[in-house]
């Protein structure tokens, strides 16, 4: 568990320019996709290729400790956290797809202060299938803390495209509504609407769309990766409610298809009936206690002719 935090801690793939802590705890480091004289200001490293083809990029390593440190380097397969945070393997699983793309030398000694560069080469297999492979780049020092082993490492994203023809798709399961009611009969309830969507083709895409009427803006989702989502809207208990999903991907110069889903809720007026019987019991006392008075005056007025009555000479 410990190594687990440490990979997702460390994996500074969002500002490469931000210090990492290490163990050793004097070490700090940089790594960041670079010129061959150094870091070029980017975030992270982007290369299309055709099948079979190959590019050569570098990164630099900075050391901002206070001695010499040998860094592993190491790329592999990238994905996105359920928060949408980029972040790639562990060391301990192998990877399957863009992470093998990717050719480094296994370490670099860099000294206190210092920032080497290092090449790496990206080769496309010749069967590459069209569209993203995502993957990463990370440099590391491998130390303990107590008796547990621990990796901390760095990184940046390495956004790979094989060329050929894009095909942005999604697909959304998993839908269940629940609908709360207000108890006070005069406001609406509440629709609750939660689902997954899902990235079914081969380009990253931004989800974006409305759910139950509201807009709906899920991020961005790699091929493969899914993400679950909830939405609340106002609704009337109406008996048969129908919520529509619509998302559509969103991809910068290839069109996409909305994918659309329509689900029925049940959700019956009790808050409204109660308050109607409620008023139906009211109206119905007032009226029998109305009844009620009115035979007491009659009796009370057939007392009073019977008393006149007896007393008359």
């Amino acid at each position: 568990m410990r190594r687990a935090v440490a990979v997702l801690a460390c994996l500074a793939v969002l500002s490469p320019a931000t210090p990492a802590a290490a163990a050793p705890a004097t070490v700090t480091w940089t790594v960041q996709p670079a010129g061959t004289n150094g870091p070029d200001g980017r975030r992270w490293a982007e290369h299309t290729l055709d099948p079979g083809g190959t590019v050569t990029d570098h990164l630099a390593v900075r050391n901002l400790g206070d001695a010499t440190a040998v860094f592993a380097l190491k790329a592999a397969d990238g994905y996105l956290t359920e928060n949408g945070r980029f972040n790639m393997l562990p060391s301990d699983r192998r990877s399957a797809d863009g992470g093998t793309w990717i050719s480094v030398q296994e370490t670099v000694t860099v000294a206190a202060g210092r920032t080497v560069v290092v090449p790496f080469t990206v080769t496309a297999p010749a069967d590459a299938a069209p569209g993203d492979h995502p993957a990463g780049i990370a440099a590391s020092i491998a130390g303990k803390r107590g008796t547990v082993q621990v990796e901390s490492r760095v990184g940046f994203r390495v956004l790979l495209r094989a060329s050929g023809t894009l095909r942005p798709a999604l697909a959304v399961f998993g839908v269940t509504t629940r609908f709360r009611p207000n108890w006070n009969p005069l406001r609406p309830g509440t629709l609750h609407v939660a689902y997954t969507v899902a990235n079914t083709g081969n380009v990253r895409a931004g989800i974006q769309g409305r759910v139950a009427g509201n807009r709906a803006d899920l991020g961005e989702l790699l091929p493969g990766g899914s993400r679950t989502a909830t939405a609340a809207a106002e609704s009337w208990p109406l008996g048969r409610i129908r919520t529509t999903l619509t998302l559509t991907p969103v991809v910068p110069g290839a069109a996409a298809e909305p994918h659309t889903v329509t689900v029925t809720t049940w959700a019956l007026p009790w808050p409204q009936v109660l308050a109607l019987a409620a008023v139906a019991v009211l109206i119905l006392l007032a009226r029998m206690r109305r009844a009620r008075l009115k035979r007491l005056l009659e009796q009370a007025r057939l007392e009073g002719r019977r008393s006149a009555g007896a007393t008359t000479p």
